[in-house]
């Protein structure tokens, strides 16, 4: 059966007018999907009984399934979920003093082919839908205690979301909503590892979100080595496309900076940094390789 996330909220409420509903039902279930945490259409209480039933026979909920999950000593928490076609993606809670932390995917598999990432060691089987990217913010969402709610969502698990960027950008809007979860764009952070045309479309729209682009070398050279896909864009269009987002939202971009032991930490790497970096309004996430 379809799955009741792929309807946007214009869709929703069509379908509850085709099949003599009024349209506010549509707010009601939205909140019960993400606001209210209901695991079954059954549990939507306020919903008529003829709704839900009818509801139950159209649409399923839930198209994945946890088929693994593991917790750290400090809250932070995995979820391996299985698709109905058997894929699989992660899914990350990270605890932090108050805040409440998720890390989604996008993809099964990746196409980048980053030499120190695992994600990409078979390549990109397909895109997820944008239901299936709202799933793992629910599925995340049920592990935390009623009175605690996500805070930040960073868009940094498996795939490169600027390669589905359309989907992904459904997914967002849906759980930004007030309607949804409420969270703010500022709050959303979206990680590529630099496709120019997808960061200048994400600049362009209404809702600006955070930016973070996976930089891991100062020139083209090294950047090539380690990024396979870099061939093909460049620092220069990168970059580019980057000073044009901040630009155009006027929000900060962050660039990630993975350290390999002598591959790209000497000291030359660092000064090269700076120099590509000097006159941009940034922030450099330098972060040891785990």
């Amino acid at each position: 059966m379809k799955s009741i996330l792929e309807l946007s909220p214009e869709q929703l409420e069509a379908w509850m007018q085709e099949h003599d509903f009024p349209a506010y039902r549509a707010r009601q279930l939205t909140k019960w999907l993400f606001a209210g945490r209901a695991a079954e259409f059954d549990l939507m209480t306020d919903l008529p009984e003829g709704l839900r039933q009818q509801l139950k026979s159209t649409f399923s909920l839930w198209q994945t399934e946890v088929v693994r999950s593991h917790q750290d000593p400090d809250g932070t928490e995995k979820l391996v979920l299985q698709l109905a076609d058997g894929g699989r993606i992660e899914c990350v809670m990270i605890r932090e003093g108050s805040r409440r932390t998720i890390c989604i995917s996008t993809q099964v598999g990746c196409a980048m082919g980053c030499v120190f990432c695992a994600s990409g060691l078979d390549g990109v089987d397909r895109n997820l839908t944008s239901a299936e990217i709202i799933e793992q913010v629910l599925r995340l969402q049920q592990l935390l205690p009623a009175l605690e709610r996500i805070s930040n969502i960073v868009v940094m698990g498996m795939g490169e979301p600027l390669a589905n960027l359309s989907q992904l950008l459904i997914a967002l809007a849906a759980v930004t909503s007030n309607d949804g979860l409420g969270i703010s764009t500022r709050r959303v952070t979206i990680s590529t590892v630099g496709l120019p045309e997808a960061i200048r479309r994400l600049a362009e729209q209404e809702r600006h979100y955070q930016l973070a682009v996976s930089l891991h070398a100062p020139d083209d050279e090294l950047r090539n080595e380690l990024i396979p896909t870099n061939s093909k864009t460049g620092l220069e269009d990168i970059l580019a496309a980057s000073d044009y987002f901040f630009e155009t939202t006027g929000r900060r971009l962050t660039y990630e900076y993975v350290l390999l032991a002598d591959i790209n930490d000497q000291p030359e790497h660092a000064h090269a940094l700076v120099a590509l970096l000097h006159s941009r309004t940034a922030l450099l996430n330098v972060i040891p390789y785990n």
